[in-house]
C-alpha cells in the first residue's frame, strides 16, 4: 500500500550534526523531507553533511522557514513529539497510534521536533493537534535528536512497503518414503555398529530418532546430504586427489 510520508520538521536545531544525524535516520526508514525552522547555525551548516552519512538527498531538499507556523502551513495533521508534561489540554498519542492516524489521512501531516537542549517549546505543541511521546525511563527522560527523529519514522514504516531482505522460498517437504529410506540407512548402520542398547530400550530410542527426522520438515535436499553424510561415516575413506 502506498502511505503519505510525513515532513519531519526540526524546529531550531543548534547543531549541524545533529541535523546530518537526523537525515540519516530519516532516510533509513524512507522519510526525505525535511524542514529546518531558524536554525541556530544558519544553513547550509557544514558538520551535516559528514553525520548524514549519505543521507544527501535529505540535506539538499530541506527547506528552511521563519517560524513553525509557516513550515506546517501546507499540513493538515501535526504531531509534537515531546516527553515533557505541558499545561495544555490536548490528545497525548503514542507513536503507533500516531503512525495510524498519518497513515489514514488524506492531508499532509507533519512530526515537529524541539531544540536539542531544551525540546519544543509550549506556543509550539500548542500548533499541533496532538502530542506522540514514547514510554521511556521517567528518571532519565533524555532522548537526542535522531533518537527521537529513528523512533517515530521507524513505526510510521511499519505501514509502508520499504524493501525488505527477500525471504527465501522455503523447499517443500520430503516426501516420506525419502524419509524412511533415510531412517533406515541410518538404523541399518546402528545395528551393525551396536548401537541400540539394552535391547529393551531399542525399540524406544528407534522412535526418538524417528521423531527427530519427521518433525523438523526435512527437504529432500536436506534428506540427501544426510544420507550422504552417513556414506561417508561409514564407507572406508576414499584416496584424494
Amino acid at each position: 500500500m502506498s502511505v503519505a510520508k510525513p515532513v519531519i520538521v526540526l524546529v531550531r536545531p543548534q547543531l549541524g550534526q545533529n541535523i546530518g544525524k537526523a537525515a540519516r535516520a530519516m532516510l533509513n526508514f524512507g522519510l526525505t523531507e525535511m524542514r529546518l525552522v531558524a536554525p541556530r547555525d544558519g544553513w547550509p551548516n557544514p558538520d551535516a553533511g559528514p553525520a548524514a552519512s549519505g543521507a544527501d538527498i535529505v540535506l539538499e531538499q530541506a527547506q528552511v522557514f521563519e517560524t513553525t507556523e509557516a513550515a506546517i502551513a501546507d499540513c493538515s495533521m501535526v504531531f509534537a513529539s515531546t516527553v515533557r508534561r505541558r499545561d495544555l489540554v490536548m490528545p497525548v498519542v503514542d507513536p503507533e497510534a500516531m503512525a495510524e492516524r498519518i497513515a489514514g489521512s488524506s492531508g499532509r501531516s507533519a512530526i515537529l521536533f524541539g531544540p536539542e537542549r531544551s525540546g519544543l517549546e509550549t506556543e509550539d505543541v500548542a500548533l499541533a493537534q496532538a502530542i506522540v511521546t514514547v514510554p521511556i525511563n521517567p528518571d532519565f527522560g533524555s532522548l537526542n535528536l535522531a533518537q527521537a527523529v529513528i523512533l517515530l519514522a521507524y513505526e510510521w514504516s511499519k505501514r509502508t512497503e520499504l524493501a525488505q531482505p527477500p525471504a527465501k522460498e522455503l523447499e517443500e517437504v520430503a516426501p516420506h518414503g525419502e524419509l524412511d529410506g533415510l531412517i533406515g540407512q541410518l538404523d541399518d548402520e546402528l545395528v551393525a555398529k551396536g548401537y541400540f542398547h539394552p535391547p529393551s530400550r531399542t525399540q524406544a530410542t528407534r522412535n526418538t530418532i524417528r521423531t527427530i527426522f519427521t518433525k523438523t520438515g526435512w527437504s529432500s535436499r536436506e534428506v540427501k546430504a544426510v544420507r550422504g553424510i552417513i556414506r561417508a561415516l561409514v564407507d572406508p575413506a576414499r584416496p584424494r586427489d
